[in-house]
């Protein structure tokens, strides 16, 4: 489970380690850490969604289309990607690293490593992080996205997400 006081690596602009830091202090003076989010599909291609539950202290209740949280002291965007994946949805997968970028949505500034990964269809998500997912379309996850209420980085991911999709074909 995410803790909003575990220990994080404070990063410049560059995304160069400057120290160790709390997240809640990160987060309270606004300096740059670390958060590795992966856009999960299954093999037919749609796209994992899920909602957080209700008593988490950030974004209660709000959909999103990535899992993940941030990169503990001492961990790459992947290991973080890949624990995250561990700990929310029971599932043990590598996922690839896409792109990162300085991302000014969200509780604080932050930079944020997006990543993809294939998972099973059925996953074993944790009720205390998760209160229900389903997997969409893009088409429907286009059609969520305007009617739902998703978290900030679920929206800049997405669509920094689908970029760099359309930039690679």
């Amino acid at each position: 489970m995410c803790a909003v006081d575990e220990l994080v690596e404070r990063v410049d602009d560059q995304d160069r380690v400057l120290g160790v830091v709390s997240r809640r202090q990160a987060i309270r003076e606004g300096w740059l850490h670390r958060i590795a989010v992966t856009v999960c599909r299954d093999e037919h291609g749609r796209i994992l969604v899920h909602r957080r539950s209700e008593h988490l202290s950030r974004f209660p209740g709000l959909h999103e289309v990535v899992v993940g949280g941030a990169v503990n002291v001492g961990e790459s965007y992947e290991q973080a990607a890949a624990r995250e994946l561990a700990e929310e949805l029971g599932v043990r997968v590598l996922p690839r690293l896409l792109f990162t970028f300085l991302n000014h949505s969200g509780l604080s500034p932050h930079w944020l490593g997006v990543h993809e990964a294939v998972v099973p269809d059925t996953v074993a998500a944790d009720p205390d992080e998760v209160a229900w997912h389903g997997w969409l379309t893009e088409p429907d996850l286009r059609s969520a996205l305007l009617e739902w209420c998703f978290t900030p980085d679920s929206h800049e991911a997405f669509s920094r997400y689908l970029e760099f999709r359309t930039a690679r074909s």
